[in-house]
This record gives C-alpha cells, sequence and structure tokens, in this order.
C-alpha cells in the first residue's frame, strides 16, 4: 500500500505486522600483566587474559560469558556497554572502542538478538574497583594455524579450551570468520566473539597506538616488547622493535631500580 504522506504512514502503521529482534551488547576485556618469576633480574613475563562472567540464569546458566546485555530504548548505543560492564562487573573508565556487529539467526535460543561487540583495554594495576564476584580473569594461549585455532583459557578455577576453524571472508581487510568445531563451556557465540577480537587486537597493534592501554604510566622498552610479544603470539627482535617504537615513546628522568640493573622508564 502506498501513502500521501508519512503522518498516513503512522496512522495506519501496525508494529504487529513486522517481526520484532532485540540489541545487545557484549564487552571483550582484554588486559596484559606480569607472570610471577624467580628471577627478578629479568624483565617480567608477560600473559594476556580476559575477564570472563559466569551466567546466573538460563539459557546457559552456569556457562562462562563476556559482560553483555540488552539496549535499553531510550539509551544511546554507546552509553549501554559502559553501563554493563559497570553492573556486572564493578569497572568503570575504560578504553573502548567497537569491534563488530554480531547477527547470527540462531546466536540466542531466546529471540533473534544482534549484538554489537566492543572491545576495551585496561592495565590491571590501574584498577581501583573491585570485580564483581562471578566474574574471573582467564588467561589466554592462542595456538593457530592457517586454518586452524585451538585457545586456551584459564583462570584460577577453572579451564576452556576452544578450537576453531578460520575462513577467510575479506582478503583486503584479512577479516576471518571462526567456526566453532569445540566448545563446552562458553555461552552463545561467544567463542567466536574472542577469537574476532583477538584478531582485530593483533591487526590493531601494528599500526596504531592501541597498546598503550594496556602500559602502565611509565615503563621500559623492556616491558613494552613483551607485552607486544604477548599480544601478537611471537618473539620480535630488539633492534628492529626499537626502532619501530622510537616515535611512539618519550624518554623520562625516572629510573628503574631496587635489586634489578637500573633502566630508564618511558612513557
Amino acid at each position: 500500500m502506498e501513502y500521501s504522506s508519512e503522518k498516513e504512514f503512522l496512522k495506519a502503521y501496525n508494529p504487529d505486522e513486522y517481526k520484532r529482534l532485540s540489541m545487545t551488547t557484549d564487552i571483550l576485556l582484554f588486559s596484559v600483566s606480569d607472570v610471577a618469576q624467580e628471577n627478578y633480574r629479568k624483565t617480567s613475563e608477560k600473559a594476556m587474559s580476559i575477564l570472563l562472567v559466569k551466567r546466573k540464569t538460563y539459557p546457559y546458566k552456569d556457562k562462562w560469558c563476556v559482560p553483555g546485555g540488552f539496549l535499553k530504548l531510550d539509551e544511546e548505543l554507546e552509553e549501554c556497554p559502559k553501563r554493563i560492564l559497570k553492573e556486572e562487573t564493578n569497572l568503570t573508565d575504560i578504553y573502548m572502542e567497537q569491534l563488530y556487529t554480531f547477527g547470527g539467526v540462531h546466536r540466542d535460543p531466546r529471540m533473534r538478538i544482534v549484538s554489537t561487540a566492543y572491545m576495551a583495554l585496561i592495565d590491571k594495576n590501574k584498577l581501583k574497583d573491585k570485580i564483581s564476584p562471578n566474574s574471573e580473569w582467564f588467561n589466554i594461549k592462542y595456538e593457530g594455524t592457517k586454518k586452524n585455532v585451538v585457545l586456551t583459557l584459564t583462570s584460577s578455577t577453572d579451564k576452556i579450551v576452544i578450537k576453531a576453524e578460520k575462513e577467510l571472508v575479506d582478503r583486503t581487510s584479512g577479516r576471518y570468520k571462526y567456526n566453532i568445531s569445540s566448545n563446552s563451556d562458553m555461552a552463545f557465540d561467544h567463542a567466536e566473539v574472542i577469537l574476532v577480537g583477538l584478531e582485530r587486537l593483533r591487526n590493531k597493534v601494528e599500526y596504531t597506538d592501541i597498546v598503550f592501554n594496556l602500559m602502565p604510566k611509565a615503563f621500559t622498552l623492556g616491558e613494552l616488547q613483551k607485552v607486544y610479544e604477548v599480544i601478537l603470539g611471537k618473539n620480535l627482535l630488539m633492534p628492529a622493535f626499537r626502532r619501530i617504537i622510537a616515535e611512539k615513546v618519550e624518554k623520562t628522568a625516572k629510573i628503574q631500580g631496587g635489586g634489578r640493573p637500573q633502566t630508564i622508564l618511558f612513557i
């Protein structure tokens, strides 16, 4: 039916004629922190981690997921992840950027739900707020080839193993689709969401300054290199790394001392 004006259309409009869907937001909160080691003279090894929440209700009761929730009708999209992160983890004032929109037809058993995912980064040493009791940090171990990925997430109480096949969907951007072949502990499609987020983070550290959101205010170049290496999953040659990073850091007058050899700090 054709209408002569918008007013006429709105008068005749029947919302029941249209199938409805809901919008949600999911947040991937990544951090990099020191791993305990015996030799204090060496630069600390780093571990990359992600914050997960254990679901209290069905569907997927007692399964792990990334923090997320429904967008309110009167809420701006960019405000939704900030609210959810505060409600589910008790964390605030964290760097965040939009990652991707996930809209698989069967991604949620309740109804058709489309989710806008965000990637958030934080230095855990800066945390002032205590995380919620149903939230835990999981260390990330990523093992991958051109076609397959095994992702192992380990916390102090649990271990999750995810296996997936990689499918290139955009050669220009290098974006992959991850077909999950084994996953028993993650809710919804969040195994895929995490893998997409890791791919984005790895790509962005190569050409942006995003990594500094994971660093303390002052750090050594050795510490910064370790963070790059744990994200990229490979060792970097020190001279080459320092040439690349030289224009992104600034030398301070501070010196790291104590029992270690003295090292100049950067910002």
